[in-house]
């Protein structure tokens, strides 16, 4: 079985694709692409928050104090441009000739006057995720409201000191309980397992094809078959070649992950992440290490039976391409907002360890769930390879 494991797993080094997947990927390649993603993402919000909306005020002349600071608002620029009714607004705003038009009532001043409130009619164009367009307006409204409040109130009799309790009666002081780990860990301890679920899944997918199907492809199987090694000691030597790789595609990511944020919190002097990193020990990250080792090894034994199974390279990757979105499913439930982790959630395999994971970058984990996580996941993992060695002892599957 030793002899396989290490005859496998050397072979399995010396392919450039496997050593793609295991070390490239997680160490290089997606640091590079969310670096990237995260600068083009926060360039957009930048030149969405520096955007000046081009607008049309329609019957301006009913409130000239809110015409006139909007006029002279930086973040606005006044354009002269007809419109005639709201399709021909709307019309305008689809072919970008403006960017938000602002049809005032016409009875405005009486409504004020009669103390009734008054309805006045935005149009832009919300599709933007973004979008700064609504937000800016909704502060330029929100200033002139208040003068107008300010105005009646003075009218009343009150003064500005009471205006500005009338405003605000209540100050509200926060103090939050939860420290800057738990905070880091709720906000983003969804994502790491995530982006480390799947890797195992993917650092046992292209192994688990060489493997099966390759060694059918290849017309080695037979030759492998005829060794004076049992199908058990194959099977499960080919097994802990898989998920070995699983696992060290899990820790070269966790090893990349620490050491990017830890690098872009220095070079952006960002002391919340080093602080917040140093917080998380070598005791939760070995942790996560052992929480994914039955997931990985659940990987491993279903992708090495659908490779055996599978008669081509090519077949083997169409079986094992819906595992990925399989997989996805109960990854979310970690980033889900409400779900956390329980009794009841610690017997779902998959979305326990995405879980316990947050739990442990949030510092909050209750180490007794830990016993029915590695229960349940052992249990399916052991349920799987079982399954993989009785697949791989039947002649019609080696020999479809």
């Amino acid at each position: 079985m030793w002899q396989v494991f290490i005859k496998e797993l050397i072979e399995l080094l010396r392919d450039r694709k496997t050593l793609f997947f295991i070390i490239a990927l997680p160490m290089v390649i997606f640091p590079v692409v969310f670096g990237v993603m995260g600068f083009l993402g926060t360039k957009a919000a930048i030149s969405e928050q520096e955007k000046v909306i081009r607008y049309v005020l329609v019957n301006e002349s009913v409130a000239p104090e809110f015409a006139t600071s909007l006029f002279y608002h930086s973040d606005f620029k006044s354009m002269k441009v007809e419109v005639e009714n709201e399709e021909d607004i709307i019309e305008k705003i689809k072919a970008d000739e403006l960017d938000l038009v602002i049809v005032l009532n016409k009875d405005f001043k009486a409504q004020y006057s009669n103390s009734v409130p008054s309805v006045w009619k935005i149009y832009f164009n919300g599709s933007n995720l973004i979008g700064g367009t609504k937000r800016k307006v909704e502060e330029a409204l929100a200033t002139f409201s208040e003068t107008l409040q300010k105005e009646m109130l003075v009218n009343l009799g009150f003064d500005e000191e009471q205006f500005e309790v009338f405003k605000k009666p209540i100050e509200i002081e926060e103090i939050d309980t939860a420290d800057e780990r738990e905070s880091f860990g709720e906000q983003l301890g969804g994502f790491i397992p995530y982006l480390l679920i799947p890797l195992c899944l993917t650092g046992a997918m292209y192994p688990a094809i060489d493997l099966g199907a390759g060694e059918k492809e290849r017309g080695t199987i037979e030759t492998l078959l005829l060794t004076p090694v049992s199908r058990f000691a194959l099977v499960i030597g080919k097994f802990l070649c898989i998920f070995t790789t699983a696992i060290m595609t899990a820790m070269i990511t966790i090893f990349s992950m620490v050491f990017w944020t830890f690098i872009v919190g220095k070079v952006f002097d960002v002391k919340e992440v080093s602080e917040v990193l140093a917080a998380v020990g070598w005791f939760e990250y070995s942790l996560i290490v052992l929480l994914l080792a039955p997931v990985a090894a659940i990987f491993s034994a279903t992708l090495l039976a659908i490779s055996i199974y599978a008669s081509s390279y090519k077949e083997a990757q169409n079986y094992m391409g819906p595992m990925s979105i399989f997989v996805i499913f109960p990854v979310i439930v970690g980033m889900t907002p409400g779900i956390s982790l329980n009794a009841t959630w610690a017997l779902v395999p998959v979305s326990n360890v995405a879980l316990a994971i947050k739990e442990l970058l949030k510092g909050t984990i209750d180490y007794s769930l830990l016993v029915p996580i590695f229960a349940s996941t052992g249990v399916f993992a052991f349920i799987s390879i079982l399954f993989c060695v009785y697949w791989f002892n039947k002649e019609s599957v080696l020999f479809r």
